[in-house]
């Protein structure tokens, strides 16, 4: 009965009924495969004639064809898709759902070997399953047949052209293209076709003011996405114009002139890669083949010939790292300064942080455009003020569903045919076998590189010196070209490992489209010399295969660069295994934790130092992270995936994470299962605690606490206490002051503050009780108090600073981990700001802006603006300052009239006074408050951030009858170089935890469990190395 059931599930690939998914993966995503007018047409010819007996369609409300429709073509609607040989969509499905010994057909996105995608792929050869992706797709001419470029293009521009008006209304021009709608609010492309022709029409018939003209969109690329975007561009009156024809442009016209004249036509210009950069010799031209190449050789120059004309850029072009940006945020702030008059980027590439280096979020549908204000370096959710804005919505095509599946459904209804019929891939036509990744479970011959790569990238993180062990001769075999969509790649390697050489991965960029130029570098090892020679002989004679007369083809399928080939001293080709740390996150403290670690061994020999695997989930923030870091290795990586985290895990000797602490117990499993000692700067909770006697039973040690605060101050308290006692001292009291501030410098607001990040965590905590103990009192604070509990202080060592404390949540807790209650009549931690800024924040809290419920004023129609949310909290209709001044007093939540007027300077600086409407994304006042102090209390650029830590220990000698005070002060501030900065915050977070991980590795800890750097084999060595890394402490003794 079991083997029937087998082979009756195997006979269903090809049995000619076909599945039609409903999309899960975007709220957006509304576009089918097929339509019901291709279903129909599919079925009439039964499957005698086209080879589809049944479709089955699974049920979706937001597909753009409705249900009934493809019930009326003759499909059936149903959930259950068991009984389909073949199932079909747009974006890949929900991997659990899956069906075993089935073929599909999606965009995969996983012929790359992309790592993200590689679990899809991992459950498709578990399953059994045939997988084809629509990418793979192509013509004779090797060009995509299934694709949807064009319609990104023509989404875009229109959603583009939408936001443009508005901008245009805020910065008070009444324009044409305030009339337009985004795409999604049309019911057809024809339709916005036409609303775009009304626009071109108007601007042909009354202008455009000449304040803002002329108006030139700037196209990059020449391919299917650019076509699209032009298609609309051509809509309105137009000229296009070369690059060398861009500053002529600004000769006709005065943007400083009070004209009344009209200017009846916007312009265009279409730049290639030969715009964006040129050659660093003089004495060369520009040469494509040579730039794909090698791009070290060019410079950029785009921000140079082109962006000082540009008002609209619209990126259609992919990008690498290894290539020059197109306009990176440093030279836009330049520009502006020069009166650039570009007013916004429209990125259908969508490439965040890449070619276009400022846009590095992307957005959505319903919300399109995000503000960048290179004065202050800061990103807004508006269009009110000065900047850039910027449109990135990855799933553009979709905005014109029916069209899209229109489009794909006349090619797709092609093939599916035969890819519903055949039940051996030998039965397809050529250009679907070539599209086939898997079948039944295995890779086609085609893609057998995958696992080769997959494994490379593996060998790499084990291979402690070059990649290669054990191999006498090494290069670097640098390959670009059409690597993957015409196998190149597959050619390579085969060469590589025929000859017996071996090889790893190093980079691999891949192009999106076939169009794109895809990149990798291999590291090749050989021990014979003469097999690295032949090697490079046959990738030389692949790569030259496509030239005629010496002439490179226009589109080159292989450039090749070869670098200089090492010989390894025998001594050294048994590598020694360098020491290996793994940093779970990529915020702003993992760069300089891995900087640390990274130059950790002797003087100018990097290959002494540990090294680092930064792990993120996005590859991008990995890469930026490592970047510049010798020793350091960047990988992607989903810590919810157990199983990719485990095989990180087992590699490496320390695990350091610095990933909120929700995430710190299941990592903490995953090291105990592989006794690996693990570091973290959070605070022990209830999770990490119950993981004590388990990793002590495992060997583990699970050091915790290991930042600024907790970190630093824990280690600073102890060594002074512990060398009190040695005296035979008796602690009396114990006080401890810390706070991130703005440097004085860049405390340039009413409250003296800025956020690194978004304010909301700072916010609560600020409304958080507190419990301590003062001569011999327990002091209880309530929350909704904390900020008029605030006390002013002053440090004889550091005069010059006006400083404020507040309680910090439970101190007592403090004299059980150092050993004191008993003892210490006061026990008191405190949170640091500069003088003023309680009074104001307690001002802000009891007007009702701390509040997090749905506030009823916020939801009302027509949406409210913030400064009419502002007076409803206050009780005013006037925005008159007097009259807020004199209305705060008369409430009594402020102490006096200078307090009143304080708070009012801080409303007006975060903008709670503007009429500008509330942004949808807000419905309570803590939301309000929060968006607004994200956007106004941001630090810019060249402004440092501030630590500062002051411990004060009152100790008694009894034998001695002495009394001392002991003082010690950390004061560290940020630092900018190379344009890069680095918070202070960062650094005593990053560094301290990084020294952790080094001590695990030297065996300088032999606590085991869950501990934290009390004890002196952790403080003693650490604070030393702080010091080493100048990160040092000022220390006093006052005797009385």
């Amino acid at each position: 009965m079991g083997s029937m059931g087998r082979e009756e599930i195997s006979s269903l690939v090809g049995n000619g009924i076909v599945g039609i998914l409903a999309e899960s993966i975007n709220i957006w995503e509304r576009r089918a495969p097929l339509t019901p007018s291709h279903c129909g047409r599919l079925l009439l010819g039964g499957k005698g004639r086209s080879g589809i007996a049944r479709i089955i369609v699974q049920p979706s409300t937001k597909r753009i064809h409705h249900d009934a429709q493809y019930e009326d073509a003759g499909c059936e609607i149903s959930d259950d898709l068991s009984e389909c040989g073949l199932i079909i969509g747009i974006k890949q499905p929900k991997i659990e759902t899956i069906l075993p010994d089935r073929a599909y057909a999606f965009f995969s996105h996983t012929h790359k070997a992309q790592q993200e995608n590689m679990p899809l792929l991992d459950k498709i050869l578990d399953e059994r399953v045939s997988l084809y992706d629509y990418e793979l797709i192509v013509g004779d001419d090797g060009k995509r047949l299934l694709a949807f470029g064009k319609f990104a293009g023509r989404a875009g521009l229109i959603d583009f052209l939408h936001g443009l008006g508005q901008r245009y209304l805020n910065l008070g021009y009444s324009t044409p293209f305030l009339s337009l709608g985004a795409s999604h609010m049309y019911p057809s492309l024809a339709a916005a076709k036409s609303a775009v022709v009304a626009v071109g029409e108007e601007i042909a018939t009354l202008g455009l003011p000449s304040g803002i003209s002329p108006i030139v969109f700037v196209f990059t690329g020449d391919g299917n996405v650019s076509q699209g975007a032009q298609e609309i561009f051509k809509l309105l009156p137009h000229t296009f114009v070369g690059v060398d024809q861009l500053p002529g442009l600004y000769k006709k016209t005065d943007k400083n002139s009070k004209s009344t004249k009209r200017v009846f036509q916007v312009y265009g210009c279409i730049i290639t890669s030969q715009d964006m950069v040129a050659p660093k010799d003089p004495t060369k031209s520009f040469s494509k083949a040579d730039y794909y190449t090698h791009p070290e050789h060019y410079n950029p120059v785009f921000h140079e010939r082109v962006a000082p004309y540009a008002s609209v850029i619209v990126n259609c072009m992919y990008w690498e790292k290894r290539f020059p940006r197109l306009l990176s945020t440093k030279q836009l702030q330049d520009l502006v300064k020069r009166g650039c008059p570009l007013l916004g980027v429209c990125d259908i590439t969508c490439d965040i942080g890449g070619s276009i280096e400022f846009v590095n979020k992307s957005t959505s549908i319903e919300s399109p455009f995000f503000r960048y204000d290179p004065y202050t370096d800061s990103y807004h959710d508006d269009m009110t003020s000065d900047g850039v804005i910027c449109l990135a919505v990855d799933i553009l095509p979709t905005e014109f569903s029916r069209e899209a599946s229109q489009h794909f459904g006349d090619i797709l209804s092609q093939f599916v045919t035969s890819l519903a019929s055949a039940k051996e891939i030998d039965e397809l036509p050529s250009h679907l076998r070539k599209a086939c990744i898997a079948h039944k479970g295995a890779l086609t011959p085609l893609y057998e590189y995958i696992p080769r790569m997959r494994k490379s990238f593996i060998e790499t993180l084990e291979a402690p010196l070059n990649g290669l062990p054990r191999k006498n001769y090494t290069t670097l075999v640098s390959l670009s070209g059409h690597l993957f969509d015409k196998f190149q790649i597959n050619k390579a390697l085969d060469i590589i490992e025929s000859a017996g050489g071996s090889f790893h991965l190093v980079r691999c960029e891949v192009g999106q489209s076939t169009d794109d130029i895809s990149y990798s570098e291999l590291e090749v090892g050989v021990d014979d010399i003469s097999v690295m020679e032949k090697i490079l002989d046959s990738l030389t004679m692949l790569a030259n295969s496509g030239e005629t007369d010496g002439i490179v083809p226009k589109e080159s399928e292989l450039s090749l660069k070869i670098g200089k080939v090492s010989a390894n001293e025998k001594d050294n080709i048994i590598p020694r295994k360098r020491p290996t740390v793994l940093i779970l996150g990529a915020g702003r403290v993992c760069h300089p934790a891995a900087v640390f670690l990274a130059s950790t061994g002797k003087k100018g020999d990097s290959s002494e130092g540990v090294h680092v695997i930064v792990a993120s989930l996005f590859q991008k923030d990995a890469d930026e992270t490592v970047e510049g870091i010798t020793n350091a290795t960047a990988v992607q990586l989903d810590v919810k995936d157990l199983e990719k985290l485990s095989f990180y895990v087992s590699q490496v000797e320390v695990v350091v994470s610095l990933l909120p602490p929700s995430f710190h117990s299941s990592i903490a499993n995953v090291c105990i299962e592989h006794k690996k000692h693990m570091v973290t700067a959070s605070y022990v909770d209830d999770s990490m605690s119950k993981l004590d006697s388990v990793a002590k039973g495992a060997g583990v040690t699970i050091l915790c606490e290991m930042g600024l605060d907790p970190g630093i101050d824990h280690m600073v308290a102890m060594k002074m206490i512990d060398e009190a006692r040695k005296r035979g001292g008796k602690v009396k009291g114990f006080t401890s002051y810390c706070g991130g501030l703005p440097s004085p410098a860049a405390a340039n607001n009413p409250l003296a503050y800025k956020f690194s990040w978004n304010p909301a965590g700072a916010i609560r905590a600020g409304r958080n009780s507190a419990i301590y103990k003062l001569r011999g009192e327990t002091v209880n604070v309530d929350g909704k108090e904390l900020y008029d509990s605030a006390t002013s202080l002053r440090l004889s060592d550091l005069p010059a600073f006006a400083l404020e404390h507040l309680p910090n949540r439970n101190s007592l807790i403090y004299g059980d981990l150092y050993g004191i209650s008993k003892e210490a009549s006061t026990i008191y931690r405190a949170t640091l700001r500069y003088e003023g800024f309680s009074e104001i924040m307690a001002t802000l809290g009891k007007l009702g802006f701390f509040e997090m419920e749905p506030h009823p004023f916020v939801k009302a129609a027509p949406r409210p603006t913030f400064k009419s949310f502002c007076n409803h909290l206050i009780g005013i209709n006037s925005s008159n300052e007097e009259d807020l001044i004199q209305k705060l007093a008369q409430l009594g939540h402020c102490k006096d009239q200078k307090t009143a007027y304080k708070t009012v300077k801080a409303i007006k600086f975060l903008g709670l006074h503007e009429d500008v409407v509330i942004p949808e994304s807000c419905s309570s006042a803590f939301e309000i408050i929060c968006a607004r102090m994200e956007e106004r209390l941001t630090y810019k650029n060249d402004e440092q951030d501030m630590v500062l830590l002051h411990h004060e220990v009152e100790l008694e000698f009894p034998n001695k009858g002495l009394i001392e005070k002991h003082l010690a002060t950390l004061l560290e501030f940020g630092k900018i170089e190379n344009g890069k900065s680095t918070s202070a915050m960062a650094l005593t977070v990053g560094i301290p935890a990084a020294i952790g991980a080094l001590l695990l590795i030297q065996n300088r800890v032999q606590k085991r469990g869950v501990v934290r750097p009390l004890d002196s084999e952790v403080y003693i060595p650490a604070l030393e190395m702080l010091e080493a890394a100048g990160i040092k402490l000022l220390e006093t003794i006052e005797s009385s």
